[in-house]
């Protein structure tokens, strides 16, 4: 590394509009955040779901609510299915 070119690296204090400040490193002097995890819908759980054409609805009433043991089990009943059925009395 070349010495002289890099700019100063430096601990600061980030401000977020909602208020929250922590410390991090930054090589400005200062950051201003408009959201931040603390107050990002997402992050919150205030996230809202818009859905103008009922697309959600339509995959919950065609699929359902789907866990992973349902689909375990569904899987395991469709290779179930498939598995070819031995004759009584065949011998190989």
């Amino acid at each position: 590394m070349k010495a002289g070119i890099h700019p100063k690296y430096t601990e600061i204090d980030v401000r977020c509009a909602c208020g929250a400040t922590w410390k991090s490193f930054s090589t400005k002097d200062e950051l201003h955040l408009d959201i931040c995890n603390n107050c990002h819908p997402f992050y919150t759980g205030r996230q809202k779901l818009i859905d103008t054409e009922g697309r959600v609805e339509r995959f919950t009433k065609r699929f359902g609510v789907q866990t992973t043991e349902s689909r375990k089990a569904q899987t395991a009943a469709n290779k179930a299915a498939k598995a070819p059925k031995k004759k009584a009395g065949a011998t190989a």
